[in-house]
Order: C-alpha cells, then sequence, then structure tokens
C-alpha cells in the first residue's frame, strides 16, 4: 500500500453538515449568478426597448415653440443624441455599471436623484399593501383549506379568483366613480388622488396621508391578495391528510392547536416563497395603480417619462423595476432551502 493510500483511507469523510453547506454554496451560487445575467439582460433589453416608442424627446421638450435647426441640433448634442446607436449604448452601459443612470431630460437633474425623490411614496404604498394582501390572504387561505367544501370556502375562493383576475385600473377607475366621486345616494368619502391636501401639519398631516393612502392600498390588496390565499389553501389542503396530523389528533389535541402547531407552519413553506415573488410583483405592478390615483411615486414618475419619452429616466425606472423582482425572487430562492432542506439538494 503506497503512502497516497493510506492518507486517503486514514482522512476522514466529510461530515453529513458540511456535505450540506457546500450543496448549499453551490445552490446559492448558482442563483445568485442567474440573478446577475437576468440583471445585465436587463440592462441591455432597457436600453433597445425605449427607442422603439415614437416621437422625437427634443421637439416634446421644446412644447411645440418654434426652433431653429441650430438649437435642435444643440439640445441633441447636449444630451448625446447626435452620437451613433453603438456608442449611446456602451456609454450608457459603462456609466449604469457605476451607479451613473444619466441626466433627465425633462426634469434636468439625475435619474438616481429623482428616483430617490419618488421612491418614498411608493414604498408607503407598496409596503402597506403588501403587509395586508399577505395577512389576508393567509389567514383567509388557512381557513377556507381547513373548512374546504362549506359556504364560506366556496365565497373566499370565488371572491379571489375574481378580483385576481380583474386589471387594477379598471378597479381603481371603478373605486374613484363609487368612493370619490359618489354614485346616487352615495357620497364621495375618499379624495380622487394625490398623496396630501398640503394644508395639516403633524398628526393631522399623517392622517391626511392615510386618507389619501385607502383606495390604492384597497385597489392593490384586493388584486393581490388571491393567489395567496389560493396557494396557502392547496398547501394546507396537501398537509392535511398527512399522518403526523392523525396522530397529533390521536393524541387528544384539540383541532385548532392541530391547525395552528403542525399543519400550518408545515404548509407555508411555499407561501414564504411566493410571498417574497410577490413583493416584486406589487413594486412592478404599482405603476398602473400609481397612475390612476395621480400618487406621487415611481410609478406616476413612469408615466411622466413616457410622455416625452425620456430616455434615461424610461431606462433608470425599468431597470428598478425588473431589478426589484430579479432580487427578490432570488432571495426567496436562497431561503427557501433553509426552510426545506429537500431543495437545492
Amino acid at each position: 500500500m503506497t503512502a497516497a493510500d493510506a492518507v486517503s483511507r486514514a482522512a476522514p469523510a466529510p461530515a453529513g453538515g458540511d456535505r450540506r453547506r457546500s450543496g448549499y454554496l453551490r445552490y446559492g451560487l448558482g442563483r445568485i449568478g442567474g440573478a446577475v445575467v437576468s440583471l445585465l439582460a436587463v440592462l441591455v433589453t432597457g436600453f433597445f426597448l425605449f427607442r422603439l416608442i415614437p416621437g422625437d424627446p427634443v421637439k416634446t421638450m421644446t412644447g411645440g415653440r418654434p426652433v431653429s435647426a441650430e438649437q435642435l441640433a444643440a439640445y441633441r448634442e447636449e444630451f448625446g443624441l447626435d452620437l451613433p446607436l453603438w456608442e449611446q449604448f456602451t456609454d450608457y452601459c459603462g456609466k449604469a455599471l457605476t451607479g451613473d443612470l444619466g441626466t433627465s431630460y425633462q426634469f434636468r437633474a439625475p435619474v438616481t436623484e429623482k428616483l430617490g425623490e419618488a421612491l418614498g411614496p411608493t414604498l408607503l404604498l407598496t409596503v402597506t399593501a403588501f403587509v395586508l394582501h399577505t395577512a389576508l390572504g393567509v389567514l383567509l387561505g388557512t381557513r377556507s383549506a381547513w373548512h374546504h367544501g362549506r359556504t364560506a370556502d366556496r365565497l373566499h375562493t370565488g371572491l379571489a379568483l375574481t378580483l385576481y383576475s380583474l386589471p387594477s385600473f379598471w378597479l381603481g377607475l371603478l373605486l374613484i366613480v363609487v368612493l370619490s366621486v359618489g354614485v346616487g345616494p352615495v357620497p364621495g368619502l375618499f379624495p380622487t388622488g394625490g398623496m396630501e391636501s398640503g394644508a395639516e401639519e403633524g398628526f393631522a398631516h399623517v392622517l391626511d396621508v392615510a386618507h389619501h393612502l385607502v383606495l390604492p392600498v384597497v385597489t392593490l390588496v384586493a388584486v393581490e391578495y388571491g393567489q395567496t390565499l389560493l396557494v396557502t389553501r392547496s398547501a394546507l389542503l396537501d398537509e392535511m391528510g398527512s399522518d403526523y396530523l392523525t396522530t397529533a389528533r390521536a393524541k387528544g389535541l384539540r383541532d385548532d392547536l392541530v391547525r395552528r402547531r403542525h399543519a400550518v407552519p408545515n404548509a407555508l413553506l411555499p407561501t414564504v416563497t411566493l410571498i417574497f415573488v410577490n413583493l416584486g410583483r406589487t413594486v412592478a405592478g404599482v405603476v398602473l395603480v400609481e397612475t390612476v390615483f395621480s400618487w406621487p411615486g415611481l410609478g406616476g414618475l413612469f408615466y411622466q417619462a413616457l410622455s416625452v419619452p425620456d430616455l434615461p429616466l424610461l431606462q433608470g425606472l425599468f431597470l428598478f423595476f425588473a431589478a426589484a423582482v430579479i432580487i427578490l425572487n432570488t432571495v426567496a430562492d436562497l431561503l427557501y432551502p433553509l426552510l426545506d432542506p429537500r431543495v437545492g439538494r
């Protein structure tokens, strides 16, 4: 027997924990690598996509005023629109990779600055709606599954499917007509748009913002909670026939304890992944809702940028929304193996 054989026989086998850690490391690096590739693809797609929009941004910015050819040429040179497309592309990618998303045509300000200004209202709307529709979906999905086949289950499931299929902008317009403008004897109870009236300060200002927040949040919650409800219900129904639940009941545990301590924690594994995916979808889907309710966030900024078209601002917003979805999906992929060790082996 050679010395190498002796060393190989004497070396201990890698522990199970080490194998799991190395397997998770390979799994995580693969997911992160895929996310980086997706972000680069978004960077390239965003540049060419918005150049397909008809219209001349320079002529739009002049507001229809008579402008000489020399002035138009000066504007194009100022914004780099006189350069060949390939040179614009390489310049855009080089700056974007360093965090410079360019200068907005219409606001004459850095795109990152405009994104920062509009991010707060969007986060307020998105996080509020996300927390509410997640809690509502999990609660109603759990109750529907535990009492499946009953009238309440059919009502919850039917309503969730109906609302989930509605376009968010259409539902928002309907809520404005009914609850803001008023229909017949129903008075207008909420503002038609905006984030604040602008006259209040202190706690009165908080109440004013909350008053303006109601209809946009209701719109997002109504459209988004259905998917969480359906996934939670389906996962819990799969768990309800498991042997460990029968054993728990045989030990004398109350039905409520069996549901809360045993069935629901295991059934929530796919729902946890969906929660992160839905957060990304909520951020990306807020564009239409903010536009309908004139909410001064990233969605309203996107609508303003489309009207020019403001190419640097559109590219920056597109990159932000796509990055939010990609990053949150990646976080969900990285968390799932920690909750269920069978994933990522």
